[in-house]
């Protein structure tokens, strides 16, 4: 199988619009006590947690199943970013995550048009598996950034409820359409060429485009994996924090800049291959419970 390669309120005080601070609301609370051998699905576990855990932000377990203690949450509203869809409590992470996006968002907003970043799903306030979307995004480590260039940070929460982000895709994502600017270039060129990021997936053809475009250094092009979606949004992946020895990295992208592999993703775009007779269904991933995750995330999970 190929190799998975892939806020901003202007006001007078921060106090007044959330600032560059978590929020006062964000507190420890856990609905139940479970135990290393709980049975029950993880995603019911972790869903029902509102607040964190106490403690330093640390990582347990790998990106798709595993846990955060000591998560961070990502203020509702920053001088250069907006957390989006904050009903769905998701604008948590590890405290190397919320410092990834804050400075993200200051490269974006020196960027023409933009006013800085569109903040989309981070974690959930102590990880783990979700009860709708993502498979990642379990250890605190995982950011999807909007597509859509902010012009404006002042959006209400129901505004930032209803408001969606704008695909960049065309031709099924073999190509870039109209929308896509030097300034969607310019900023995941900028989150690929931090040290701490790992791989950031978007569509095949804006991986192309980019290729295409890109006229000085490509190292940081072996960061950008093509995968399936990732039109509205870019996912951004972390490392895994120096020392963090409960963290478990994904295995580094093969080498070079990746962008024959890319093509061939867009060759198989428009010239679809006929299907394969003989393949044999792929049996359904088994249910993450409590019992099949690092064992550190039942005492995350209890914390009261």
């Amino acid at each position: 199988m190929r190799s998975v390669w892939f806020g901003l309120i202007v006001c007078a005080g921060l106090a007044a619009c959330g600032g560059d601070r978590p929020s006062s609301s964000a507190k420890s609370t856990a609905s139940v006590t479970v135990s290393s051998s709980d049975h029950r699905p993880a995603k019911a576990v972790f869903g029902a947690q509102s607040g964190p855990s106490s403690g330093t932000s640390e990582a347990f377990g790998s990106y798709a199943k595993g846990c955060v203690g000591g998560a961070v949450q990502l203020p509702e509203t920053g001088l250069t970013w907006q957390a989006m869809r904050l009903s769905r409590n998701r604008n948590w992470g590890h405290e190397t995550l919320v410092d990834f996006v804050k400075d993200l968002s200051r490269k974006a907003a020196a960027q023409p048009g933009w006013a800085g970043l569109y903040v989309g799903d981070m974690s959930q306030p102590r990880g783990g598996p979700m009860l709708s979307g993502h498979a990642s995004h379990q250890i605190g480590l995982d950011v999807d950034v909007w597509m859509l260039p902010p012009k404006r940070l002042d959006l209400s929460r129901t505004e930032r409820e209803n408001l969606s982000s704008i695909s960049m895709r065309r031709a099924g994502g073999a190509y870039v359409n109209s929308d896509w600017t030097q300034q969607h270039h310019n900023v995941i060129k900028a989150a690929a060429q931090d040290p701490r990021v790992a791989r950031i997936f978007v569509f095949p053809g804006a991986k192309v485009q980019m290729c295409n475009d890109e006229k000085g250094d490509r190292a940081w092009l072996n960061k950008i994996r093509p995968w399936w979606g990732h039109h509205y949004h870019f996912h951004v992946r972390l490392k895994c924090p120096n020392g963090e020895k409960t963290c478990v990295d994904q295995a580094p992208p093969p080498a070079g800049d990746g962008c024959a592999d890319a093509q061939s993703w867009v060759n198989n775009i428009l010239n679809p291959p006929p299907p394969n007779p003989n393949a044999k269904p792929s049996k359904p991933k088994p249910q993450i419970t409590m019992a099949t995750l690092p064992a550190q995330c039942s005492s995350v999970a209890s914390q009261q």
